[in-house]
């Protein structure tokens, strides 16, 4: 799928989004993909499409296909290091922005890009502040509605999937049922797991600066 922005999108590109932002519990992923003009003409020709239009089978069997033919990288930023890390930056889109930066770097070490283009989440210089010597080199954009562009929509379904299968390990590893979002549905697994666990368990599996927290511990 293909809309007009993407149309005028040419050259090597590194598409980057992210997933698990919007989830109490589970990792926050970011991921990146490389496709020059062939590569966005495949992705487009197999359907891929913004991962919020997909259901988790389907994001799991295209994710799948992408790592097998792309250049990609994935950040997964698992609760423990996540609490960690906001508790030091004490801001999600500067979090997001070390996460992008990361995958830029990951990516830009070994191949040769022409741009990098993300799904805007904050201010512009969020992501430049926090790149090094080689992500600095790459010309960044950062797109409202970004998944416009095939090589952002690739990246979206990757994140997605390592976010689904980050929270199939946590219901295998706990033994319990642990819902995505953050509705009052999560607040009463965390009641749950803390029943069960004792409360250190949240800062293992959860984001403890969602709302959601308070209300449960409350």
């Amino acid at each position: 799928m293909s809309g007009p922005t993407d149309k005028i999108v040419t050259g090597r590109i590194l598409g980057i989004d992210e997933s698990g932002k919007g989830d109490f519990f589970g990792a926050l992923v970011i991921a990146g993909v490389v496709a020059d003009d062939d590569g966005a003409d495949r992705l487009r020709q197999k359907g891929i499409k913004d991962s919020k239009t997909i259901t988790d089978k389907k994001i799991l069997e295209l994710s799948g296909w992408i790592t097998e033919n792309y250049v990609h990288s994935v950040v997964i930023i698992g609760p423990e290091k996540y609490n960690q890390l906001y508790h030091k930056i004490k801001n999600l889109n500067r979090l997001l922005a070390w996460g992008h930066s990361r995958v830029i770097e990951n990516i830009a070490a070994e191949t040769k890009l022409d741009l990098v283009i993300s799904d805007k989440f904050g201010r512009d210089d969020f992501i430049e502040k926090a790149l090094m010597e080689n992500g600095k080199q790459i010309p960044l954009k950062q797109m409202v509605r970004g998944e416009a562009v095939v090589q952002v929509a690739a990246a979206s379904i990757v994140a997605r999937a390592a976010f689904v299968k980050f929270m199939a390990g946590m219901k295998n590893q706990y033994g319990l049922e642990i819902p995505k979002g953050g509705g009052s549905q999560v607040d009463e697994a965390g009641r749950r797991m803390v029943l069960k666990f004792g409360p250190d368990i949240l800062e293992k599996t959860a984001k403890v600066h969602f709302k959601n927290y308070k209300k449960i511990m409350g």
